[in-house]
């Protein structure tokens, strides 16, 4: 829910136009009569990327490929390292706690997701296995009724 006044269509549409213009986040503040918060905010919602000072976008690059298990960990005894230094600021220290945290976490669900995965291939050949399976008893099934003598034939030739 919105604490401020409501965005127009039209606002929403000039924002896009100064976003992709490069115009200073303060400018667009004030043309709209808002604050620069509440443009960086509309903006992130729409999809549109402001790169200002003093404002941070949450936007992550996604990586192609999971960091595996020994990267997260190297991470995680970098940050261990660098914390036994001495005369460390305060942002310093809280930076290499969440960093410990952040890959402490990822270290977790890597491994939850590595077991998953192989739920899903185990389950996959399964799945495989019985659909060959019930393929050869189908075809075994039909083999056999083709292969069985009618009652009319039995009757010609009893000795079969």
């Amino acid at each position: 829910m919105t604490k401020g006044k409501q965005w127009t269509i039209g606002e929403e549409s000039e924002l896009k136009t100064l976003v992709d213009a490069k115009a200073p986040i303060a400018e667009i503040a004030a043309k709209f009569g808002r604050k620069p918060a509440a443009v960086f905010i509309k903006a992130h919602r729409l999809g549109l990327r402001i790169d200002v000072d003093g404002y941070t976008s949450s936007s992550v690059p996604i990586p192609k490929q999971l960091p595996s298990a020994e990267e997260a960990l190297l991470m995680l005894a970098g940050a261990l390292k660098a914390a036994t230094k001495p005369g460390l600021d305060k942002v310093e220290v809280q930076r290499l706690q969440v960093l410990a945290t952040i890959a402490k976490t990822y270290q977790e669900l890597l491994s939850a997701y590595i077991n998953y995965r192989k739920i899903e291939i185990n389950l996959k050949d399964r799945e495989e296995k019985d659909e060959k399976t019930l393929q050869t008893k189908e075809h075994t099934s039909q083999q056999n009724i083709t292969s069985k003598p009618d009652s009319a034939t039995m009757a010609k030739n009893p000795t079969e």
